[in-house]
């Protein structure tokens, strides 16, 4: 399986795909992180990607692997990132 690619490289195909330098880059998809860091409570959409959701989390009962033993995990309040179908026929084929 081939590794991930790194924060450098994604920059680097970026920087060549708009043909603009790295530093121009690293602008733009800074400010495409903030903007879905600020917005994510309201779900933030990347057309063609997915979408970034808060979700509320009800309590319920778990169970601890170890002991076997039955615990109550909390309600809370979690990101998810939903895949876009064109990312999932992209991808999957």
């Amino acid at each position: 399986m081939a590794k991930a690619m790194t924060k450098s490289q994604v920059l680097a195909g970026v920087a060549a795909a708009a043909e603009i330098s790295k530093k121009q880059a690293t602008a733009a998809v800074e400010a495409l992180v903030v903007m879905a860091y600020k917005n994510a409570k309201n779900s933030f959409t990347l057309p063609g990607l997915g979408k970034l959701v808060l979700v509320n989390r009800k309590a319920r009962m778990g169970r601890n692997p170890a002991t076997g033993e039955v615990i109550k995990i909390k309600a809370k309040r979690v990101v998810k990132f939903r895949v876009a179908k064109a990312c999932k026929d992209a991808i999957l084929g």
